[in-house]
């Protein structure tokens, strides 16, 4: 497929523009190496003029109304459908992840569009009958939003639709890995009509135009995918300039297995879940607490359903692909090692297979204590590490003693011990019998504890992107 984005290009104010500094990245595809295309260099200069660009299209966006902004976010995600299979493929070149259908981020749009004329404000009781007391809830003005590469198109719409339904303009940093179907997405914006200005990407390295982002003086709200550590950093950027914002980061999300599962439905998911783009996934189930009457049972099918994973490039029919990079990948066999050195046991996996490509086998560890590191820290590849139980009380504390918080699930035929669980994770997802939020539909996603705050997917996060103004009229 030849790529819709040009060579050496950023999409600022609606049209693609070359970084000030004339640099430019070059993005690989993680399967086989080769460059893909490269991407300018931005720095706080370019970020100024994205910002600037943005400041300039908020009042037209903002004061168009709610009923037109969905109106043309509606037609944005009528094109995003009609190149749904460009932009899923664009996504597995430079992600590695194996293609699996056309892209669904048209839903998210058309499912935000529908709340932009819905942002209420209310009533207010006063002491006297020619007073009048009300609120409006208003947009910040321009929305930064820095996004990783595992997942862009999912993050970057998940962001944006929210903040330009309530009236806000934005933009995108993507990952210097994976900018390609964020530029794609935002110069679709514009062919489907929305002003040129309300969403621009601006492309480059964290240190320089990721850090001009929450720093710039005319961003009002902030929002950021990632690591807990860039997290931190971002947050005491906008401390500086009392910016509020959404941090969802990081992950070590367990998956419990109890005595009475069903392990014909939990061992497929839990592998499935692991495998998905090579275990990129921030929340991934990366931890198997197993009850001690089914652990060997249940460590024996995930090695023999780990083993038949088919891995490989995105083109082809495989189950797993690459993971990001090489730095990702020497970042994942350093867990393996450290896994080892702490005294788990290997059961399957742990190897990167020979030839092209940056890829790592599914791994699976036992005999895990939940101190070591590779029960503790978030990997963000393909490895699982089972820890056994003996009760309720015991998974429940295993499953929360980690810095993280983002998502869990309990595999159980007992309704009481899935209420227990339901309400005992402390996890922003907690998932029974399942895994995933599929199937259900405006589920909010976000953190507790080091997995961050705020949320995005439902429609309430729309108001997390606004702010409430106080009216009182006098009429006497």
């Amino acid at each position: 497929m030849e790529l819709s984005v040009p060579d050496g290009r950023m999409f600022v104010g609606g049209e693609w523009v070359a970084a000030r500094g004339g640099e430019t990245i070059a993005v690989l595809d993680p399967a086989t190496g080769k460059v893909l295309r490269h991407v300018p260099r931005g720095t706080a200069e370019d970020v100024d003029a994205a910002v600037r660009a943005a400041h300039e299209a908020f009042p037209v966006w903002r004061d168009l109304g709610p009923t037109r902004r969905g109106e043309l976010m509606r037609a944005w995600a009528a094109a995003c459908d009609a190149a749904g299979a460009e932009l899923a493929t664009t996504e597995s070149m430079e992600v590695g992840r194996p293609y699996k259908g056309p892209s669904r981020v048209g839903a998210t749009l058309t499912y935000m569009a529908g709340a932009a004329d819905k942002v209420l404000g209310t009533t207010l009781p006063t002491n006297r009958t020619d007073m009048l007391g009300l609120t409006l809830r208003e947009p910040y003005g321009v929305c930064g939003c820095i996004v990783p590469w595992n997942t862009p198109a999912t993050l970057m719409i998940g962001e944006v639709a929210p903040a330009i339904a309530a009236g806000n303009t934005v933009v995108v940093k993507p990952a210097e890995d994976a900018p390609l179907t964020c530029l794609r997405l935002a110069a679709l914006a514009v062919e489907a009509g929305i002003p040129p200005g309300v969403v621009n990407v601006v492309t480059g390295y964290g240190p320089e135009a990721g850090a001009a982002l929450p720093e710039h003086p005319l961003v009002r709200y902030m929002a950021f995918t990632g690591s807990p550590e860039t997290g931190s950093a971002v947050m005491r950027a906008c401390a500086r300039n009392l910016v509020p914002l959404h941090l969802e980061l990081g992950g070590k999300s367990p998956q419990v297995v109890m005595a009475d599962a069903d392990l014909d439905r939990a061992v497929p998911t839990i592998v499935r879940w692991l495998t998905t783009n090579a275990g990129q996934v921030c929340f991934a189930g990366t931890r198997l607490l197993v009850q001690r009457p089914v652990r060997d049972e249940v460590v024996d099918r995930v090695a023999e359903a780990m083993r038949a994973v088919r891995i490989g490039p995105w083109f082809e029919n495989v189950d797993m692909g690459p993971l990001i990079s090489a730095k990702q990948r020497e970042r994942v066999l350093g867990y393996v090692a450290a896994g080892l050195a702490e005294g788990a046991r290997l059961v399957t996996g742990g190897g990167a297979p020979p030839g092209a490509g940056f890829f790592v086998e599914p791994t699976l560890f036992d005999q895990v204590d939940p101190g070591m590191r590779i029960a503790q820290e978030e990997i963000f590849g393909p490895v699982l590490s089972a820890v056994t139980f003996d009760d309720a009380a015991e998974a429940l504390r295993i499953a929360n003693g980690t810095r993280y918080g983002l998502a869990a699930s309990v595999w159980t035929a007992n309704v009481s011990t899935a209420v227990r669980f339901a309400r005992g994770l402390e996890a922003g997802q907690v998932y029974v019998n399942t895994y995933g939020p599929a199937g259900a539909v405006g589920t909010p996603f976000g953190g507790y504890r080091g997995s961050g705050f705020g949320r995005t997917g439902g429609a309430e996060t729309i108001l997390e992107r606004t702010q409430v103004k106080s009216i009182v009229i006098d009429g006497s």
